[in-house]
């Protein structure tokens, strides 16, 4: 059945679903990869798409920015219309100095400045952690295109324009990769409900050198990141009809 914010109904939805967080890259990945496509979503402009990718099964939906917005998306997605598999796929600004420009980062673990896991009463912190599945199958198709690539732990904070100059230099200071702002709360509820969860992201800012990807950069440099996260997803989840 439809929710507040989604008016698909069951079966509209694949088991896996790509999650940009802009609802236009959705429909620029629906309209550039996908075939016999059918829109799902329209409610609040967060546009949802299901078509085949290589005659394989696979859904696309804007997620919005910031963990309440992606949380709401994600769980309606597990709890409501039976996704199993979930890969997020947008931008992160570098704080390591190894990064560079359009390098790839996979997020084998997110840490978060974010009171999300309160709600667990859990008495210590949660590591929300990748799908391993999804990331050794992820890395893989990266190692096969020959793109730039790390993996390890992202900062998915509540903050944008923070008052601190050296708050993400504390976190870099941990061996953190890259600061985001959705991975975490993506991970917590893929945990919480049994399901399975992926982010991966392309650098589009280094927050040390000030460096950033103009918007015509971002669309290009982002194909990358799109081809890998279709192949796995037409890998490891999908089934052969709409």
């Amino acid at each position: 059945m439809a929710t507040p914010h989604n008016e698909a109904l069951r079966g509209d939805i694949a088991d896996i679903v790509l999650l940009p967080g802009d609802p236009l890259r959705a429909k620029y990945i629906a309209d550039e990869y996908l075939t016999d496509t059918v829109q799902f979503n329209g409610v609040r402009n967060m546009l949802g798409f299901t078509g085949l990718y290589k005659d394989k099964k696979i859904s696309v939906m804007g997620s919005g920015m910031g963990m309440p917005s992606i949380g709401i998306y994600s769980y309606e997605l597990f709890k409501e219309y039976d996704v199993n598999k979930i890969i997020r796929i947008g931008s992160a600004g570098a704080i390591d100095k190894n990064l560079q420009l359009k390098d790839i980062v996979f997020a084998q673990g997110a840490s978060t400045d974010s009171n999300w896991e309160k709600q667990y009463n859990l008495g210590g912190s949660f590591a929300p952690i990748a799908d391993y599945k999804l990331l050794s199958c992820a890395v893989s198709k990266a190692d096969k295109l020959g793109v730039r690539y790390k993996v390890g732990n992202v900062l998915s904070s509540d903050i944008f324009y923070t008052d601190d100059p050296d708050y993400n230099l504390r976190w870099a200071k941990m061996g953190v990769l890259a600061v985001e702002m959705e991975a975490a709360a993506l991970y917590m509820n893929a945990a919480r409900l049994g399901k399975e969860a992926l982010a991966m992201f392309t650098i589009s800012d280094h927050l040390v050198s000030g460096q950033g990807l103009s918007a015509e950069e971002r669309q290009v440099g982002f194909r990358q990141m799109m081809e890998i996260a279709l192949e796995t997803a037409c890998d490891l989840g999908g089934s052969d009809e709409l």
